[in-house]
C-alpha cells in the first residue's frame, strides 16, 4: 500500500511537469520553433485540427516558421487559424506556403514573458505540493485503519517529501533555463 501511494504521487507529479513543459512550450521567445503553433486548430472538414495534422511546419531560418499544407484549399483556413491563436504572429501566404516571420521581442514583453514563465512555474510547483499533500493524507488514513505502522508513515512520509523536493528542483531547472531562453537577444 505504501509503494502504491508513493507510485501514484510520483506518476501525479510528472505529469504536473509534462504539464509545465507544454505551457513553456506556448511562451515564445525570438527564434522560431515549431512548438509555439502546438496549440493552433485549424478548421479542416468542419471540425478542429491540430495544424500539424494538416500541414508540414518547418523552422525556414532563425526567425521564420515554414509552413507547407497538404492540400492547397486550406491554406485559408491554416493563416485563420495562425490569426486567431493570440499568438501574436502574422503569417504570409505565398501560393501553398505561408511563412510565419517571429516579430524580435522587445524588452517590455521579455520580462513579460518571464513574469508568465514565472507564474507557470509556481502553479506547477504548487501542483507538486498539492499532491505531496494527499499523498500524506492518504497515509495518515492508512496509520488511522492500522494498516501501516507509524514507522511506515514516517517513512513514507520522508520518500514523498523527497520526491517533492526532486520535482520542485526540476521545475526551478525548467524555469531557469525558460527565462535564459527568453532573455537571449
Amino acid at each position: 500500500m505504501l509503494n502504491e501511494i508513493i507510485q501514484d504521487a510520483e506518476v501525479r507529479m510528472k505529469k504536473s511537469i509534462e504539464a509545465l513543459i507544454e505551457h513553456f512550450k506556448k511562451i515564445r521567445t525570438g527564434r522560431a520553433h515549431p512548438s509555439i503553433l502546438d496549440s493552433v486548430q485549424v478548421m479542416y472538414y468542419g471540425s478542429p485540427v491540430p495544424l500539424q495534422q494538416v500541414a508540414n511546419i518547418s523552422v525556414e531560418d532563425a526567425r521564420t516558421l515554414m509552413i507547407s499544407p497538404w492540400e492547397k484549399q486550406i491554406v485559408p483556413d491554416v493563416e485563420k487559424a495562425i490569426y486567431k491563436s493570440d499568438l501574436g504572429l502574422n503569417p504570409a501566404t505565398n501560393g501553398g506556403v505561408i511563412r510565419v516571420p517571429m516579430p524580435p521581442l522587445t524588452e517590455e514583453t521579455r520580462k513579460g514573458y518571464t513574469r508568465q514563465a514565472r507564474l507557470e512555474a509556481e502553479t506547477a510547483r504548487v501542483s507538486v505540493r498539492n499532491i505531496r499533500r494527499d499523498a500524506n493524507s492518504d497515509l495518515k488514513e492508512l496509520l488511522k485503519a492500522k494498516d501501516i505502522s507509524e514507522d511506515e508513515e514516517r517513512r513514507g512520509e520522508d520518500l514523498i517529501q523527497k520526491l517533492t523536493d526532486k520535482y520542485v528542483a526540476e521545475v526551478d531547472s525548467l524555469l531557469e533555463k525558460k527565462e535564459a531562453d527568453l532573455m537571449e537577444i
